[in-house]
């Protein structure tokens, strides 16, 4: 049966046409060979005694052609692009969207405590500047992702680009608490914005196979240098200039990215047109966004409170926000004609064992980017300029690691590195709950353990965006950024929120330094449910050329006879 169609975009039709087999005169072919035993079999190749076809030069099957042209367009260059340099000017721009995000993130962590004390911002309330951010990201990536998918991802791609901008230079000029956590909780919804149709438009311009997964690892590792990045300025600028060129430096950053994002990204169709068949789910989006809200706050505030889970605005909100996300799941499995999360991307196989196993381990990442932090600084008297040199070896291990990956998707199965990247984020988590104390070497302990938090958290997160970009049609890829990021930032959202619980509840009893230790336990036992899903359920298997979703549509068609 022909499956090679011009519709696929793969531009083989013309392999089709097969050579004749080389013609046989049978009647010439004399009943019975002897073949002395020196002479090679008569279906060896290049044997020109016997008159047989040979094997050696047999045409392949159309099956076969196709593997082979689709492993050949898995590595090229997608010819959209007009160069090598628009290409990679085109991944730069969309990397940058990532490493501005874990920027505003780790950085703002070394600067609380000048904002702190300029600003007058009680210890109680110091956790909602820290957390606005995450938790704006966090509530409304599924929300931007299906405008993207509804009005093209290009057009939102670069509204959150401008909106984070606009606010990062906003924010620099604070004068009190409350403009200071309005702007962190509006710069979080620039990112949202760009996060989820940034990683649409990669993944709808790149077939599954080895040059999409380098680069994703780009993408990946573009999040582990924002991070080293934000601490590396933050730190710069606690110790020299005035904390507002912080939020500045991060805002001319999101500025240049998006200059150059105008010149590369590409200009098909899909750039600025969704699609029509694609309609918001209002009823759900609100009940989504109510529902996370209400019940982070109320989780990551109880610890703050007067009477901690007593306290009544702590039970109110956590009661509707509880209320909330069971409105949100009635209306998308049972009224929604397109929820905002279609129960189909869980019928994808290992796609929640996935979400459940790294939405523990970014959750654990979490913990080590603050509360590490914070015991470097607090407990072992670490400054600014100190944590930056000891978090170097992160941004270098980030980089080989992502570039490997990049290159062994293709070639190691999903569940291997899955267990490797759960691995690391476990030996991460102990070695900081097992640190003996303020005179601890570095070398001996804070040095591997950035070095695994980084395989922690690079290997899992590029391989799930490999994986749900490539399991997810074209016309949803917003909806495949929305997925994978919600992901990883309500991990984090959820987790810090659990930990500051913790460590609120244990720092009267045990001191700072044992209950900062005790949410890196916690951290130990996320991290050990991660690797336990995914040795038993974590069934990715090899990133390797293959068939867009798109494509294995129109051929079962084709093969079912259908339009």
């Amino acid at each position: 049966m022909p499956i090679i169609k011009q519709g696929f975009g793969l531009e083989i039709a013309d392999l089709s046409i097969r050579p004749p087999l080389p013609s046989v005169d049978t009647a010439a072919m004399p009943q019975t060979i002897d073949h002395p035993s020196n002479m090679p079999p008569p279906y060896a190749c290049n044997d020109d005694n016997v008159n047989f076809p040979d094997p050696c030069n047999t045409p392949p099957t159309e099956d076969t052609l196709l593997l082979q042209r689709i492993n050949q367009l898995s590595r090229e260059r997608p010819k959209i692009f007009r160069s090598r340099w628009h290409e990679v000017l085109f991944v730069f721009s969309i990397s940058i969207t990532q490493f501005l995000t874990e920027f505003f993130v780790s950085g703002f962590v070394v600067i609380l405590p000048t904002l702190m004390s300029e600003l007058n911002i009680p210890q109680a309330a110091s956790v909602w500047p820290a957390t606005a951010f995450s938790l704006a990201i966090a509530s409304t990536l599924l929300v931007f992702g299906r405008w993207g998918d509804m009005w093209g991802c290009y057009p939102v791609f670069l509204f959150g680009l401008v909106w984070l901008t606009v606010w990062s230079i906003i924010a620099g000029f604070s004068f009190n608490p409350l403009m200071l956590d309005l702007c962190r909780a509006l710069q979080g919804l620039g990112a949202a914005a760009f996060l989820p149709t940034g990683v649409g438009i990669m993944g709808s311009l790149y077939r599954p196979g080895p040059r999409k997964n380098l680069v994703f690892a780009i993408y990946g590792f573009s999040g582990v240098f924002g991070f080293f990045g934000g601490i590396f300025i933050a730190g710069i600028v606690g110790q020299f200039l005035r904390w507002g060129f912080y939020f500045w430096i991060g805002g001319i950053v999101a500025a240049i990215d998006l200059v150059t994002s105008l010149i590369s990204v590409p200009g098909h169709p899909g750039r600025s047109q969704g699609s029509k068949d694609i309609e918001m789910d209002y009823l759900g989006t609100a009940a989504i966004v109510t529902g996370l809200v209400l019940t982070v706050f109320s989780i990551t505030q109880s610890a703050h409170a007067p009477l901690g889970w007593q306290t009544p605005y702590i039970i109110i909100t956590f009661t509707v926000g509880i209320l909330g996300l069971l409105v949100a799941l009635y209306v998308e499995t049972m009224m929604a004609k397109q929820p905002l999360l279609p129960a189909s991307i869980f019928r994808i196989p290992s796609m929640t064992a996935l979400i459940i196993g790294v939405f523990l381990l970014y959750g654990t990442w979490g913990i080590f980017s603050v509360y590490g932090t914070l015991y470097f600084q607090k407990i072992m008297g670490a400054g600014p300029l100190q944590v930056v040199a000891w978090y170097v070896p992160l941004g270098l291990a980030g980089l080989i690691l992502s570039i490997l990956e990049g290159f062994i998707l293709h070639l190691v199965p999903g569940k291997v590195l899955l267990i490797i990247s759960g691995t690391g984020a476990l030996g991460a988590q102990l070695l900081l709950a097992l640190i003996p104390g303020p005179g601890a070497n570095y070398w001996a302990w804070i040095f591997p353990a950035t070095i695994m938090s980084t395989i922690g958290i690079d290997l899992s997160t590029i391989l799930m965006t490999v994986f749900v970009t490539t399991k997810v049609p074209t016309k949803q890829q917003g909806l495949a950024g929305g997925v994978v990021n919600s992901v990883l930032q309500l991990g984090v959202a959820f987790v810090l929120g659990l930990t500051d619980i913790l460590q609120s509840a244990e720092e009267p009893k045990l001191g700072l330094a044992k209950s900062y230790k005790t949410t890196f336990w916690f951290g130990v036992g996320a991290s050990a449910v991660g690797v336990l899903i995914f040795g038993i359920w974590g069934r990715v298997p090899k990133a390797t050329g293959e068939l867009t979703e798109q494509e294995r549509d129109e051929l079962s068609r084709e093969i079912e006879g259908g339009p």
